[in-house]
């Protein structure tokens, strides 16, 4: 899950009141509202409100039928149950936008009384950017004269307030700051003045950037072409309001969280690195027979390799294989030197070992565990045989295929006898992304163009072993291109790849390990993407 999809769950999980626990002896939020509508009704009994700023103020309550209802100011009441978003916990309340904040707009200012320097002026894109990065290199102002009547006539933005952005990219929260001096555009900011004390200001811009709210903005914007929050809408708002202590509980603990993620985003690539290194590891030890212990019950490689030969040696008779005149035969000397014997011809390999394996475990050439060949090569002038898709290097990805679009040749009999996949063949590009491999899964055979190697085992024997090693050998440049101008895998080069033979069952073993492990490190690497 990236971070900013963490952060809108951890902002969900806290509007829900699932993120700290509830304290029975917190005054309820109903008490809150209580209070602001008290003090609304003395301050229009003191000239302070007009009557009509209090129109849209409603009293939202549970009948006894246990569904929400809303009362107006003309007396009227609705049932709004379909609007209640999930179940409040204890001491919480439901409420308008309205009856948390005064908003309002700015005074209009001309363009004719921007100046170059003096009081900044704000518009939604400086909104936008204070909001995301607490900083903004501000390009317009008003003059202090200006400034000064605005603010005796119509008042600014005071601490504790929200500006919120009203058109392009809406619903971004900046909080006045002490100290801070600013006039704003009208229609394109907001004012959330937060004059009754009912709400932290911290508090409300984490409502704000919820899903709960921004769900409410997106879907009630107004204006043809440029999306614009009116101050209708934004009255009309419906929220959750939770008792003072636990909003400042909320704000902490979700502050604690995002800086935890902020932390994540900043590792995030070294963490990456540091998972794909870990792989490379794993799959190390798994080829060294030090991921899993050996078990000395197990049948030895010697065993498995001898039942191998004996396989090939039947399918020679049968005429199904021709003699490899460079069979190899891998074998520890007296001297505990590793020595190859093809044909008549014996000769010390210990600079080819590049580790140690268990006494249980053989050395062999890749050539002597698989049957190997690679598919047909594209000629336009073929006319004989059955049109069938094909697959090429383009469509192998490491453990994967996509097989989309896939292209046509016509195929002989005798063809398709050597260019036809099936289910458990271990296919090896031999140019492009040189090695890269994947096991085919499908129980529909394919066939292949003659830039991918087919690995098909004499018996059976754990191809994913295989392919894990040609991936670590890949990784870590045992496998590489030959040749000059186009890079390229030969048969040859493929077939003298020298690779450890461990016994069956720990094959499986291995390969049981190497998954769950791996599947480990995706899970954590998911939850950093």
């Amino acid at each position: 899950m990236e971070t900013n999809a963490l952060r809108q769950k951890i902002l969900d999980l806290a509007i829900r009141g699932k993120l700290v626990s509830q304290d029975p002896n917190d005054e309820p939020a109903s008490v809150l509202l209580e209070r602001i509508r008290a003090e609304k009704q003395q301050m229009v009994r003191d000239g302070k409100l007009k009557k009509k700023d209090i129109e849209n103020d409603t009293i939202i309550f549970v009948g006894e039928d246990n569904l929400h209802y809303e009362k107006f100011a003309d007396g009227t009441v609705k049932c709004i149950e379909d609007e209640i978003p999930f179940e409040l916990p204890e001491g919480w309340a439901i409420c308008r936008f309205a009856d948390l904040f005064n908003i309002c707009s700015s005074k209009r200012v001309l363009k004719s009384d921007w100046r170059e320097n003096g009081i900044p002026f704000y518009r939604a894109r400086e909104i936008a950017k204070l909001a995301i990065c607490g900083t903004v290199n501000n390009e317009l102002y008003i003059s202090q004269e200006h400034y000064e009547k605005l603010k005796k006539e119509y008042g600014v933005p005071q601490k504790g307030d929200l500006m919120i952005t009203g058109v392009g990219t809406i619903g971004k929260v900046y909080i006045v700051n002490e100290g801070d001096i600013f006039y704003y555009k009208d229609a394109s900011v907001l004012c959330f003045q937060n004059s009754y004390n009912a709400i932290i200001p911290e508090f409300a811009k984490l409502l704000i950037e919820s899903e709960l709210i921004q769900s409410q903005i997106h879907s009630k914007t107004y204006g043809n072409t440029v999306d614009t929050i009116t101050i209708t809408t934004a009255n009309n708002y419906l929220c959750v309001l939770p008792p003072l202590e636990e909003q400042s509980q909320i704000y902490k603990k979700v502050s604690t969280l995002t800086e935890s993620l902020l932390e994540i985003e900043k590792h995030r690539e070294s963490i990456s690195s540091s998972i794909s290194s870990l792989k490379s590891r794993i799959l190390d030890l798994a080829i060294r027979g030090k991921l899993v212990p050996q078990d000395p019950n197990d049948e030895p490689a010697s065993v498995l390799l001898e039942r191998i030969r004996a396989e090939k040696e039947e399918l020679i008779k049968q005429g199904k294989i021709k003699r490899d005149k460079n069979e190899s035969v891998i074998f520890k000397g007296e001297d505990n030197s590793y020595y190859e014997k093809i044909g008549e011809k014996v000769v010390c390999i210990d600079k080819e070992i590049r580790f140690d394996i268990p006494n249980s475990w053989q050395w062999v050439r890749l050539g002597t565990l698989f049957m190997h060949n690679t598919g047909k090569a594209l000629n336009s002038s073929d006319s004989t045989g059955t049109e069938l898709t094909y697959i090429t290097t383009s469509n192998v990805y490491w453990d994967r295929f996509e097989l989309a679009n896939l292209k046509t040749m016509k195929f002989t009999d005798s063809e398709l006898d050597k260019c036809t996949i099936t289910k458990g063949d271990l296919l090896v590009c031999e140019g492009g992304d040189i090695g890269r491999s994947a096991i085919w899964s499908f129980s529909e055979p394919m066939r292949i163009q003659n830039h991918i190697h087919r690995l098909r085992t004499y018996i059976p024997i754990e191809t994913e072993f295989y392919y894990f090693t040609l991936y670590l050998y890949k990784a870590i440049g045992i496998i590489a291109g030959n040749g000059i101008g186009l890079q390229g895998l030969s048969s040859n080069k493929l077939h003298s790849i020298l690779v450890p033979l461990p016994p069956l069952t720990e094959q499986k073993n291995i390969v049981h390990k190497i998954k769950e492990l791996l599947y480990s490190l995706e899970n954590i690497e998911s939850s950093l993407n």
